[in-house]
């Protein structure tokens, strides 16, 4: 998906601050350079946060919406799929409660219409779905979203047969079909909305995500010599993106935008419990 633009009228740059008082540690907060675009009345228009070292750490850092930005709604998005849509290409449910067995699968890598594509004709798969999550209002729009202030990631959501297919064979997809060291970039997408991610609902799956986080990045080195930026955290609510944008690129008249960059390293997965 490509945000369409967004036309602020004053730059207004924030340069990092001091720590606050030593005296409480847990109250100190790092700055990093931040950018906010202001439109007319001070209504934000697009907000880009710096990026900071944190415990050795590469990581992300987004702000809250101010500045009359985007607030959400109390209420799902008026277009949002209805309940009673089907998958596109699958004829299955869009919405919960799936078929007993089923399991989910949550990430971010890029733009939503191509993740979605890579998994959505896999067999195995039941349904996927797009939309938002990670941020910090409820039920954002596609508009909220590309503010950049929002502070929420594109994700596609897997909802799958592990009997047929398993969590390490959905990794090995999210892996090796995008760049997963080019922070909040993939390719000419750029924004945090487009950051790199894997939200596990399970140990297991979190287990799975670093293990072959670790094996990746070796497969990496021997590529290139640049560190995985990939998040992974507890999968958070996931609010649904406008119909239009589920299942993409199977409907026809669309145009057939990917800007995925893989890097070309393979994912051995044969020796992982679970593959």
């Amino acid at each position: 998906s490509v945000c369409g633009p967004i036309a602020p009228i004053f730059p207004l740059l924030l340069l990092p601050q001091a720590a606050m008082p030593k005296g409480n540690s847990r109250a100190r907060r790092h700055m990093a350079p931040s950018l906010l675009l202001l439109g007319v009345g001070g209504v934000l228009a697009r907000g880009f946060v710096g990026l900071l070292p944190v415990s050795g750490r590469r990581e992300l850092k987004t702000g809250r919406a101010f500045f009359g930005g985007p607030t959400g709604s109390e209420v799902p998005i008026p277009d949002a799929p209805s309940k009673e849509t089907k998958h596109f290409v699958k004829g299955t449910a869009l919405y919960p409660p799936w078929p007993a067995g089923m399991e989910e699968a949550m990430f971010g890598m890029g733009c939503f219409w191509c993740s979605e594509n890579l998994y959505m004709k896999m067999e195995g798969v039941y349904s996927s779905q797009v939309g938002y999550a990670g941020g910090n209002i409820p039920n954002p729009s596609y508009r909220d979203v590309c503010t950049g202030a929002s502070g929420h990631n594109e994700m596609v959501r897997v909802v799958y047969d592990p009997k047929v297919v398993s969590y390490a064979e959905l990794l090995k997809v999210f892996w090796e079909r995008h760049d997963p060291t080019t922070l909040n970039q993939q390719g000419n997408d750029r924004g945090t909305q487009y950051r790199s991610g894997i939200y596990y609902y399970t140990e297991e799956q979190r287990k799975l995500a670093e293990e072959t986080k670790a094996i990746y990045q070796k497969a990496l080195d021997s590529v290139r010599r640049q560190p995985i930026s990939t998040e992974i955290v507890p999968a958070p609510e996931f609010f649904y993106a406008e119909d239009s944008h589920q299942q993409y690129d199977a409907k026809p008249g669309t145009r057939q935008y990917c800007g995925l960059q893989p890097t070309g390293a393979k994912l051995e997965i044969a020796n992982l419990q679970g593959a």
